[in-house]
């Protein structure tokens, strides 16, 4: 039997900035402070995407996940053999943040997709979190942020 073919979509092309606009008119988006009162009553997971560089520029928010955006969809699929320990369910509240606010909204549409419907993103990211005077440590002072995988 021959495979299955799948039909091309067309989409009409959009510019990053209206399709970021899309994205974001379907997120319910937290502010920092919301954030951190959210993590600090146990309510919510953060999630840093940041790559390396800019997280031992700026530092970390204590007690976030750290996740670089190439394996977000991997380390937090409840589902999936390379999930995060700490992820335990798609009913799950994450918080996603990038540097500043962009990338994590484009992350989170992903992430909804994969059926983590309690899925948001931090307005601002990491900036506004920091501009806000909220907890942040040097990156040298996290023995290993990055998150391992189930085994």
């Amino acid at each position: 039997m021959a495979p299955a073919s799948i039909a091309p979509v067309s989409i009409a092309p959009v510019s990053i900035d209206e399709r970021l606009e899309q994205v974001r008119a379907g997120l319910d988006r937290i502010s920092p402070q919301e954030a951190y009162e959210g993590f600090q009553a146990g309510e919510l997971l953060l999630v840093d995407t940041r790559y390396a560089e800019l997280r031992e520029r700026d530092g970390l928010i204590p007690g976030a996940l750290v996740i670089e955006r190439n394996e977000l969809e991997w380390r937090l699929d409840p589902l999936g053999s390379h999930r995060a320990a700490a992820i335990t369910s798609h009913d799950q509240r994450l918080v996603i943040f990038c540097n500043e606010g962009y990338a994590s909204s484009l992350a989170v549409q992903s992430l909804l997709q994969l059926g983590l419907h309690r899925a948001t993103d931090l307005i601002g990211g990491f900036q506004a979190w920091r501009s806000a005077g909220l907890p942040v440590v040097d990156a040298d002072s996290v023995p290993d942020p990055v998150t391992k995988p189930i085994a």
